[in-house]
């Protein structure tokens, strides 16, 4: 079977391994020129590592399971990581049981309402029941006016901007749902995971099993069309060539699947205003010392720019950068804010700004090299009822299938939900795709 997978992001090359394992002749196209989408690498000089930042927890069951299926068991590390809070000017480790009970931002009995609706939240499995409240009504509702205002607001205007006023529960839940799981219950401590190498060594894996089993992999070419072929299957076009295939996986978002695939091959049920999306900036610093003793510090003062501090080095060994620090410092906005359009100096500016405010001695001379990363589409925005807004997509040919993720809607996009994704879509269509 010859087989087109459009998109060479982490879910395409997951597919078309498998697909290529299984003795089909695969084809993967990818307009960008390096694979991965937002899973990506960069070249950050003495080492290379993710572009935005990534880890993987014990629950991620999916992807820990396709991590060892692709021979990358024993490069998969663990590490005890730490998880701060900047709250009225100062940083408070909040990274065991007794830290969280010493904690002065909160009353001892905001703490216990606190405790019990993340323990609650943790254990909801009837997400549709959140869809219709919104998340400021139902956190207030359970930790109460004083543990939202001092906590949960400035972290949902840090991660949400104003737009949280519209989000509904599932928002938090998700976020809970997985986080939750991070903990060691017998150490009452984080344990993260990454692989030697960060996702660079994962999309090289993929990239040689691939080849090896016969696969092609196409970089920085852009599908122009994917129409019926008149001998059957369809024809995907792309710098001036038109290649015949049996069948055709569309993993690329549905706004490109519109403008690409041919009209007569399927269908977009569009329901109520259409899927609002999340973007993110990232600056990334590499420094001679760490900023910062976490692996992340959760932000709740409106006069930081940045949604938190990603302490990568506190989680990987030191030698995977190169003795080196790498921090990320992500800001979480609507995709259509202007300040996804800023320059890269204007951001640098207002970041490092910032981090004078939180580091008083933080010394620029120790910073090595700044790196400001883009991405304009990152999550849905999960406003109430999103899940009746999520356009619903037909195929109308039996040799088209689409799967992306615009269809996640009670989860935060993640790479274990990517990795489920795929393992559902060969489950329930996979003897179509590969059928003759």
């Amino acid at each position: 079977m010859k087989i087109a997978l459009i998109g060479g992001g982490l879910m395409g090359l997951a597919l078309a391994r498998h697909l290529c394992s299984a003795g089909h002749s695969v084809a993967v196209f990818e307009r960008e020129k390096q694979l991965g989408g937002l899973a990506t690498y960069h070249d950050y000089g003495p080492f290379y590592w993710d572009r935005f930042y990534h880890v993987i927890l014990p629950s991620d069951t999916h992807l820990i399971g396709f991590l060892r299926d692709i021979g990358l068991g024993e490069q998969l590390h663990w590490t005890k990581t730490r998880t701060g809070f900047y709250v009225d000017q100062t940083f408070y480790s909040m990274s065991s049981s007794m830290e969280f009970l010493l904690f002065p931002a909160l009353p001892l009995w905001s703490k216990a309402r606190l405790a019990a609706t993340i323990l609650y939240c943790a254990r909801i499995d009837d997400w549709q029941r959140l869809e219709g409240i919104t998340v400021e009504e139902w956190l207030r509702k359970t930790c109460g006016r004083r543990t939202f205002e001092k906590l949960w607001r400035p972290l949902l205007l840090a991660k949400l901007g104003e737009h949280y006023k519209r989000v509904s529960a599932v928002f938090i839940w998700s976020y809970i749902k997985r986080l939750h799981t991070a903990r060691d219950s017998s150490a009452q401590k984080e344990t993260l995971g990454y692989v030697s190498g960060g996702y660079k060594t994962v999309f090289d894996r993929l990239q040689h099993l691939i080849g090896s089993a016969g696969g092609r992999i196409l970089t920085d070419v852009a599908v122009k069309e994917i129409k019926t072929h008149p001998e059957g299957g369809l024809s995907v076009d792309y710098q001036g060539q038109s290649e015949r295939f049996d069948k055709a996986v569309y993993t690329a978002p549905i706004g490109v699947l519109e403008r690409t695939v041919s009209e007569d091959l399927f269908e977009v049920e569009k329901r109520g205003r259409g899927v609002e999306y999340l973007g993110v900036i990232c600056m990334v610093l590499v420094t001679r010392r760490p900023l910062v003793p976490y692996y992340v510090v959760n932000i709740a003062d409106d006069r930081i720019p940045f949604t938190g501090i990603i302490g990568m080095s506190t989680l990987l060994a030191p030698d995977e950068t190169g003795g080196l620090h790498l921090t990320y410092l992500p800001k979480y906005v609507h995709s259509e804010d202007p300040i996804l359009r800023s320059s890269d100096e204007e951001l640098r500016t207002q970041f490092l700004d910032g981090l004078r405010v939180m580091l008083p001695e933080f010394r620029e001379d120790d910073v090595l090299a700044v790196h400001i990363n883009r991405a304009v589409k990152v999550q849905p925005l999960q406003v109430l009822n999103y899940s009746t807004l999520v356009p619903r997509v037909v195929t109308k040919h039996p040799d088209l299938f689409i799967l992306n993720t615009s269809q996640f809607v009670n989860c935060t996009l993640n790479n274990n939900e990517v990795i489920r994704a795929v393992n559902d879509f060969l489950a329930t269509s996979g003897a179509d795709l590969t059928a003759c």
